[in-house]
């Protein structure tokens, strides 16, 4: 049963593929931000579903496990309200990941969009390891090792939580009897292990890349990262597609990614308006309205930049040591409930980081 004096539970986390960009961060970090300040906050580096594509690659994996917690540290995650671990030192994320793995049939698991764009965008074709269809399970035991009641993700991820809600409900009726017809909401109030958790999408669901038609993403190369010097995010601005063939066409006003990242980032809405009104009216052209998008990229992430350049090596280790000795207790108490219930509690067991 879950204790009604307890703060809500939300977890998320990132694969580490290098620095954190822009669709990041309206679709999740800011969510972050918020959440930390009233819920009970787990926040992961899944650095094992960085394997699933970078096997051969374990040190840049490494680096980009310190690099994307520097950011989300430079962005104003703080450990002091939120709980920052390492998926890789939770032993109890890959046993839950077996027995849930005997929940999903095959033919569910290629169902999932979000495994078939990714073995589409990155071109994967049959070229792909068992590991690479396991992980979606593993994402199942991420999120449901800590039973949060959220998890704020990016659009492109919500099939995700969709699977993981039907295996907590899957799970819950086949071990603890829960009845079908029970109300996701009460899954733990009629004795089940795991709530059924839900999505939570970012003010911004999908932010466009720089080619101006598909997602934000560094596997397509039209991302800007939050660690782009200014010289880098200004050249990467005059490159973005605004929809025009040539500049003799006429401003294209849906779908202009450069005005859509001024929706996204510029906190003068007033100023926004004007901008779309004296674009639509021709008074200024593309160049301008990406100068400015320029000008207003520089000044948000200038400071973050600032901040994560203080921060060390050795102090994300600290952070991560601790949050990781936070993350083992909970996750363990929670497969030592999985375990009880499918009569696998044979005997207890502890585990300690050092």
């Amino acid at each position: 049963m879950p204790d009604p004096q307890a703060k809500t539970r939300v977890l998320t986390g990132d694969t580490p593929t290098g620095s954190l960009h822009l669709g990041h961060f309206v679709g999740s970090i800011e969510n972050r931000l918020e959440m930390q300040e009233k819920y009970d906050c787990y926040f992961f580096v899944a650095n094992l579903h960085a394997l699933t594509t970078r096997a051969d690659d374990v040190p840049g994996v490494r680096a980009d496990t310190l690099s994307i917690v520097k950011d989300w540290l430079a962005c104003g995650i703080d450990p002091a309200k939120a709980t920052l671990f390492l998926q890789s030192e939770v032993p109890a994320i890959a046993e839950l990941t077996w027995y849930f793995g005997m929940l999903l049939g095959y033919g569910r698991l290629m169902k999932n969009p979000t495994v078939k764009d990714e073995i589409r965008i990155k071109n994967l074709g049959d070229n792909y390891s068992f590991g690479f269809l396991m992980y979606p399970v593993g994402q199942i035991a991420d999120i449901l090792a800590f039973r949060p009641a959220f998890v704020p993700v990016g659009e492109d991820q919500v099939p995700h939580i969709e699977m993981t809600r039907e295996i907590a409900r899957r799970f819950d009726q086949v071990y603890c009897d829960v009845a079908g017809e029970t109300a996701d909401a009460d899954y733990e109030a009629a004795g089940g292990v795991f709530p059924v958790p839900e999505a939570r999408v970012g003010r911004v669901a999908r932010l466009t890349g720089t080619d101006g038609k598909n997602k934000m993403s560094k596997s397509l190369n039209n991302a800007i990262y939050l660690s782009d010097p200014p010289k880098q995010i200004r050249k990467k601005c005059n490159r973005i597609f605004t929809g025009r063939g040539t500049m003799d066409d006429p401003p294209v006003l849906e779908g202009n990614t450069v005005l859509e990242y001024h929706d996204a980032f510029n906190p003068d809405a007033a100023r926004v308006q004007e901008l779309r009104a004296a674009y639509a009216a021709g008074e200024i052209g593309d160049g301008a309205v990406k100068k400015e998008l320029g000008d207003l990229l520089v000044a948000l992430l200038e400071p973050i930049q600032e901040r994560r350049e203080k921060i060390s090596d050795d102090e994300v280790i600290d952070i991560l040591r601790d949050g990781t000795r936070k993350a083992n207790e909970v996750a363990e108490q929670t497969l030592w409930a999985a375990k009880e219930a499918a009569k696998f509690d044979f005997f207890p067991r502890s585990l300690a980081i050092r």
